[in-house]
């Protein structure tokens, strides 16, 4: 080959390079530019199940691109110390949502959003699934007794459902799920309740017998039902008990006229005579 062409061969084979070294350079400076810079979080070092109290050794930081969740935390002094309210996830960013207040500490009190109460419920382990419920299910309260100041108490004992679409918070004295998830027989059990839901339970459990009835999470529509009375189980299936038909009240004739009334006609001239009866002489 030529001395010459393999001179320029060369040269343009270093020139090519040189352009595309620069290219990558400058493109590489843009991509590098473009991106967001990487922000450092707190995350959980490892699984954390709910009620804990976390500790610096709990946590770790990992870096993010991009935007940043609602409510991250970006220094581990303002996550020690307080309460988880939801299990996290070995390497999941800690939200501020998903913790406690600071100084309401850890347990079954963490686990209580605002304006919202627990309140403690006895039940009968032998009763429909009351015992068997465990931390996160829904259940409805249902109650039976005989209503004060009752008119007809011939119907017995009434029921009907009281509150409905309730949190089970804990069961006995789990505030989680084993690592199965099984249910286990208890007899307390802490509802998560407004204060007027309260209210309504306390005087329940202390008047009349409370059951509780498990219902699919998903379940949200609260169902339209009357209460039912122990008379009702004895009728026809969609049939309720006659109803006392009270008609329009019945008048008594007049009674009978004690006088006869005899009418003469004579001609155009007209004359009338009132003669007593027995009875109206009387």
């Amino acid at each position: 080959m030529n001395r010459r062409l393999l001179t320029i061969l060369l040269s343009a084979f270093v020139v090519a390079a040189f352009c595309s070294y620069l290219v990558y350079r400058v493109a590489r400076g843009r991509m590098v530019s473009a991106q967001p810079a990487a922000t450092h979080v707190v995350a959980a070092a490892l699984d954390i199940k709910l009620g804990t109290v976390l500790k610096s050794t709990d946590l770790t930081t990992i870096a993010i691109s991009g935007p940043l969740p609602d409510g991250a935390i970006l220094k581990a002094d303002n996550a020690v110390g307080r309460g988880v309210i939801s299990d996290l996830y070995k390497g999941e960013p800690i939200l501020d949502s998903r913790l406690a207040a600071k100084g309401s500490g850890g347990g079954l009190a963490a686990t209580i959003p605002q304006g919202m109460r627990a309140c403690a419920v006895k039940v009968d382990e032998v009763v429909g699934v009351a015992g068997f419920v465990t931390p996160g299910m829904r259940v409805d309260v249902l109650i039976s007794g005989t209503p004060p100041g009752a008119v007809n108490t011939a119907e017995g004992p009434r029921v009907r459902t009281l509150l409905q679409n309730l949190q089970v918070l804990s069961a006995g004295t789990d505030i989680q799920k084993d690592a199965e998830g099984k249910p286990k027989q208890v007899q307390v059990v802490n509802l998560l309740v407004t204060p007027e839901q309260a209210e309504l339970l306390s005087l329940a459990s202390s008047q009349t017998h409370i059951q509780l009835v498990l219902r699919n999470p998903l379940d949200t529509e609260q169902a339209h039902t009357q209460e039912t009375a122990t008379a009702n189980l004895f009728t026809d299936a969609g049939t309720t008990p006659p109803k006392r038909v009270t008609g329009p009240r019945r008048v008594a004739p007049p009674p009978a006229s004690r006088f006869y009334l005899i009418q003469v006609f004579n001609g155009a001239k007209k004359t009338e005579e009132k003669l007593s009866t027995a009875e109206g002489k009387q």
